[in-house]
């Protein structure tokens, strides 16, 4: 067997490379340097039993040089992973209420949905250093995002106020142009425009949007992308953008929407949920139907009353309310919900379906362009939940 192929089965098996089925003798016998500080890493972490003064359990001095080392030895992938699995191998949570170990990690969804668990138990210095935490990683999501989800609302905001009698500044040359090229006249060389098209003048609010996200634990990573998704869109000063998180209760979170760090820290991550309450809550602040987007975030588990959750969302539909249930906003795929209250939404018309950040720039497009949301979530590959009646 070459060097190599040792060396690579001794970071694969662990242990000091000693006794039934050890590849050398003693400690990292056998490995280059580097080798040596990626078993050194991983035996930390992964091996039963940990040689002396090698574990992480309970130094946090310790755990602050590891999280260090393997940003350094691994790719982001695998250190992803190895946060998370050293939160659950070494009882690390204790220690995330100490602001050290806080600032070595690397931010992900996980971790900062535990930090927004924790929150309430942190003490003030380390509630300081999360929330440096949580801001890296609602900046990152947010330079994700904001382009492509300013870009499609503003575009379809344009397309969905088009005229075609506009005010000569307010004329669109590029689509009037196309729009009357049969009427060339060559002996002119111009074009006659039969038809102008441009855009009407703007109101201060061309659409209402309403994030109502389901603050259960399960629901974590869909709350972080919901504060970064309206903190961009309170952005835009053409959409009214309200958010509105629940549990058993309701809390409107709209004043705080324009920091999504402010917003995750305003939520009580865990406890029941009642959906028909949120969504009442939100049908009273609804005061323009045919030009508001609600948009319903939850696994639908519902523990309210069900029967009147259905007659208000008949009601809304029926006023000219765009309806949309998210089952997740996440990039983590298919979640777990509750199928049968999902079809029964879909058979009232208000489709459900799970979206990832980057697919929400186009939904919000298709809404508030009334397209019909079921047939854009076909074209963009996304399954929904079957309505009753289609078996």
């Amino acid at each position: 067997m070459t060097a190599e192929r040792v060396a690579r089965w001794r970071l694969v098996l662990g242990g000091d490379g000693e006794g039934p089925g050890g590849l050398g003798a003693g400690g990292g016998s056998g490995l280059t340097a580097h080798q040596a500080a990626l078993d050194a890493a991983l035996g930390s972490l992964y091996d039963e039993t940990h040689p002396k003064g090698a574990s992480l359990e309970g130094s946090s001095p310790r755990v602050t040089r590891w999280l260090g080392d393997i940003r350094e030895l691994f790719p982001a992938p695998v250190v992803t992973v190895m946060q998370r699995d050293a939160l659950d191998r070494l009882g690390l949570r204790r220690m995330l209420t100490e602001p050290e170990l806080l600032e070595a990690i690397e931010p992900d969804i996980e971790l900062v949905g535990q930090l927004l668990m924790l929150s309430q138990a942190l003490p003030d210095r380390a509630r300081d250093t999360a929330r440096t935490v949580v801001r890296r990683l609602t900046d990152e999501l947010e330079r994700r995002l904001t382009s492509q989800l300013r870009a499609a609302v503003n575009g379809a905001l344009d397309r969905s106020v088009r005229t075609r009698r506009p005010r000569f500044r307010d004329i669109d040359w590029e689509a009037t142009i196309e729009r009357n090229l049969r009427h060339y006249q060559p002996e002119y060389q111009t074009i006659i425009p039969e038809t102008l098209v441009g855009h009407g003048r703007r109101q201060s609010s061309l659409r209402d949007v309403i994030l109502c996200v389901d603050q259960s634990g399960s629901m974590a990573d869909s709350v972080i992308h919901s504060a970064v998704c309206g903190s961009v869109m309170a952005s835009l000063r053409a959409v009214s953008t309200r958010l509105v998180v629940f549990d058993t209760a309701v809390v409107d979170l709209t004043d705080e929407i324009d920091d999504p760090v402010d917003v995750l820290f305003a939520v009580q991550l865990g406890g029941g949920t009642d959906i028909n309450r949120a969504v009442g809550y939100c049908q009273g602040r609804i005061t323009r139907p045919t030009d508001t987007i609600f948009v319903l975030i939850s696994d639908l588990f519902e523990g309210g009353v069900e029967e009147q959750l259905m007659q208000r969302v008949e009601e809304m539909i029926r006023a000219g309310v765009t309806v949309v249930v998210l089952l997740a906003l996440s990039d983590r795929g298919r979640p777990s919900y509750d199928h049968e209250l999902a079809a029964k939404l879909a058979d009232l018309g208000a489709p459900a379906f799970a979206c990832t950040p980057d697919q929400f720039p186009g939904l919000m497009a298709a809404a508030i362009e009334h397209r019909d949301i079921a047939a854009w979530a076909g074209e963009a590959g996304i399954t929904i939940a079957a309505p009753v009646d289609a078996g």
